[in-house]
């Protein structure tokens, strides 16, 4: 989630906080706006490098309904309405919102409704509303109706841990497809049907993200992520001791049998048997 007016003012902003390559395709890019001007703006500036907009309407963290961004906007379906209609109007790429529902459905009703009637491309729903805590279950309910209600495609969105509560959420709501969050950060391969991460995707986390040159922070953040479930507690307070990223491949080459060459090895070998055509 980028800020759109700050994105718009600033060439830091978006020397930071987004790059891309010619490789890295289809990227969807979701902006917080509070209004169409600033939203429209900030789709102008990036549409020559991503495949579609996408506006939170979903962020649940206090500093952003203060901003007037995120799942505030739920409450006003008019503002969200008229920042699709500037953005299509700006950009010639697909225009889409992640939205959450409502306590009483008959607003993500008509919260659906007034975003179709300016060409919304197609829709993301969180089953939960702006108040409900991550450990309350979803609404399959409420998803279900953003998905009868709709005529573009439908997302859902919330508590979508494996392959398995990805196939039980289309197969209860009808939806076109799932996202994943916290279960995506917690096991990368999920939709590859991997109950846990793979070690063959930390150490290609690892390679990407030194390739990458990601910060240290994040760089232990999404390695906890992945191994949190495998490690001891043990190994999670040691673990959550390091601060440099030597320090963190120190450890894992150490402990884990990290070896990002060897790695890199079967990628290429794998990449060469997948390109290799036997003659005909």
């Amino acid at each position: 989630m980028i800020l759109a007016d700050v994105f718009s003012a600033s060439n830091y902003a978006r020397d930071s906080e987004f790059s891309t390559n010619l490789l890295d395709d289809p990227v969807v890019i979701q902006f917080a706006a509070s209004n169409g001007a600033d939203l429209a703006r900030a789709a102008e500036l990036v549409a020559p490098y991503v495949s579609g907009i996408d506006i939170n309407c979903g962020c649940p963290q206090k500093w952003a309904i203060q901003e007037k961004i995120g799942s505030h906007l739920m409450s006003h379906p008019d503002t969200v309405r008229d920042m699709i209609r500037m953005t299509k109007a700006t950009v010639n790429i697909p225009c889409s919102v992640k939205i959450r529902i409502h306590k009483d459905l008959r607003e993500t009703e008509e919260f659906v409704k007034r975003a179709l009637s300016v060409g919304v491309d197609f829709i993301t729903v969180h089953g939960r509303t702006r108040r409900q805590k991550s450990t309350e279950p979803v609404s399959l309910d409420g998803m279900r109706l953003v998905k009868e209600t709709s005529t573009v495609p439908v997302i859902a969105n919330g508590d979508v841990f494996s392959l398995e509560d990805a196939d039980a959420i289309v197969k209860a709501t009808g939806v076109d497809g799932t996202m994943s969050a916290r279960g995506i950060l917690e096991n990368p391969a999920l939709f590859a049907g991997y109950k846990f991460t793979p070690w063959e995707c930390v150490e290609d986390y690892v390679d990407l993200a030194l390739s990458y040159g990601t910060n240290a922070f994040i760089f232990h953040h999404h390695l906890m992520y992945m191994l949190e479930k495998t490690m001891s507690n043990a190994e999670r307070r040691t673990f959550n001791s390091l601060t440099t990223i030597p320090a963190i491949i120190d450890y894992l080459e150490e402990n884990y049998g990290l070896d990002i060459a060897r790695r890199r090895a079967q990628r290429a070998e794998q990449r060469i048997a997948e390109n290799y055509l036997p003659p005909q």
